[in-house]
């Protein structure tokens, strides 16, 4: 892959409203600008709602987590976002999804033996993602797992880490030092 086009910025390149974007990001994750959100950096209130969507989406879900990282990571696969695969599998795994699941996803393939809820995120946000929406028998189980708020939350954490990917598959953001792929690209 090319060079990282939206590398960090340094400090003593950023303008006053990075900086002040750059300090409330870290006051509220705990760490530096990085990732996505260093390419975000160009566009400070971009990067700060985009900030606050994620805070939402990660944190204060009605999804627990063991589900949401799993979205998150089909949404990775979807993508072909090894970044965001690379963030978001360990989360996943610590939350409780089995490894066999994620390494099925990584591959491409429909994971077996999946719960009935960790069935019903694959199925919804597979649909999603290939079919830009789901059918009704995906929306009624999903809604009977989850409720109206989960189905919504659900379907923003598949958009928002589109978002995210997109971010990190434009600014060909690299993985962080030391890190190794998790993802091998489909065959084109």
């Amino acid at each position: 892959m090319s060079r990282e086009r939206m590398p960090v910025i340094p400090d003593d390149k950023m303008t006053d409203e990075q900086k002040a974007a750059a300090t409330t990001f870290a006051e509220g994750r705990g760490y530096p600008v990085r990732g996505p959100f260093a390419a975000m950096l160009r566009s400070p209130e971009v990067m700060l709602r985009a900030k606050g969507m994620g805070d939402y989406l990660r944190f204060k879900s009605t999804l627990p987590p063991r589900l949401n990282e799993l979205a998150i990571c089909i949404t990775a696969r979807q993508w072909g976002q090894s970044y965001e695969w690379h963030a978001h599998r360990q989360l996943a795994e610590k939350g409780g999804l089995r490894a066999e699941i994620a390494d099925a996803i990584a591959d491409g393939r429909r994971p077996r033996e999946m719960s009935i809820d960790e069935e019903c995120v694959y199925d919804f946000a597979t649909e999603l993602h290939q079919n830009k929406c789901v059918c009704d028998a995906t929306y009624a189980r999903a809604l009977a797992l989850f409720g109206e708020k989960g189905v919504v939350d659900l379907t923003a954490v598949n958009g928002y880490y589109t978002l995210i990917a997109m971010v990190l598959n434009v600014a060909r953001t690299a993985l962080p030092e030391g890190a190794k792929p998790g993802l091998e690209p489909f065959p084109r």
